[in-house]
């Protein structure tokens, strides 16, 4: 877990949101599943053909939502818990599927550590979680992937990865390998912060530069969100596009608040 302790501001915040996840223009199934329920704010994308893959992804979210994380304002969390959840939903996808599919996971939780809020954000697969804030965008997560690992020992450039015919080849995931082990990355939740949490069906078709152009011309988050979306499937649309934007801004002192829309 990577734990950046800086002090932030206190829980006078506004969450706003937005969600979208599209078929795309060459799958037959959206095998992607979301959750934006604030503070839980996460993409799975399943893998395995369209009925399994399908399964997984949603065994996952399911196990999310019906949890204590979901629908209750800045908890106190800790990676400890959200891996324990992590693993029920793998022994639930196991069982469904007898390891015939599994999924990638990527997001979020809102939550404080005394009094103040945090960012905890998690990750299995190649799914991602950014974060735009003074104006730079940052890719929070790192992929599990073949390609990443050809990137880090340098047998491969990062533009060369783009391409590279294992490019869908993750190294963790839910349901199915031996490595469950999610990421976890602490950050200090500011006024004016964008998260952007996607599935690979957006960052195989838009790159950094675009993402970073979009995500800063749209004010409300359903806005750069269906943007996001729509400059993927002129890109090609050759996967699901699962995307969620999430915003904190001001809000009334001492009260929690949030606004969302989606599709």
């Amino acid at each position: 877990m990577t734990t950046d302790k800086t002090p932030a501001p206190g829980l006078d915040l506004t969450v706003n949101f937005g969600y979208a996840s599209d078929l795309g223009l060459r799958r037959e199934h959206n095998e992607d599943s979301l959750v934006a329920v604030d503070p839980l704010f996460a993409v799975a994308d399943g893998m395995g053909g369209h009925e399994a893959g399908e399964v997984a992804s949603s065994i996952c979210i399911r196990t999310l939502m019906q949890s204590r994380v979901a629908g209750r304002p800045l908890p106190e969390l800790d990676p400890e818990e959200l891996q324990e959840l992590l693993v029920t939903a793998d022994e639930r996808i196991r069982a469904e599927t007898g390891g015939r599919a599994g999924t990638t996971l990527s997001g979020t939780v809102l939550v404080q550590d005394g009094g103040v809020p945090y960012w905890l954000v998690f990750n299995v697969g190649d799914s991602r979680t950014y974060r735009l804030s003074e104006g730079g965008l940052e890719q929070i997560t790192v992929d599990h992937s073949e390609v990443q690992e050809l990137v880090d020992f340098g047998r491969i450039t990062p533009e060369e990865a783009l391409t590279h015919p294992r490019r869908h080849v993750v190294t963790r995931a839910l349901g199915t390998g031996s490595d469950i082990d999610a990421d976890f990355w602490l950050l200090p939740a500011s006024v004016g912060d964008r998260i952007l949490v996607c599935s690979d069906g957006l960052i195989n078709e838009v790159g950094d530069e675009q993402i970073f152009d979009l995500l800063t011309s749209h004010a409300h988050p359903q806005g750069a969100t269906d943007a996001l979306v729509q400059a993927a499937l002129r890109a090609g649309g050759r996967d699901n596009i699962s995307v969620i934007v999430v915003d904190i801004s001001g809000g009334t002192p001492g009260l929690l608040t949030t606004e969302t829309r989606g599709r």
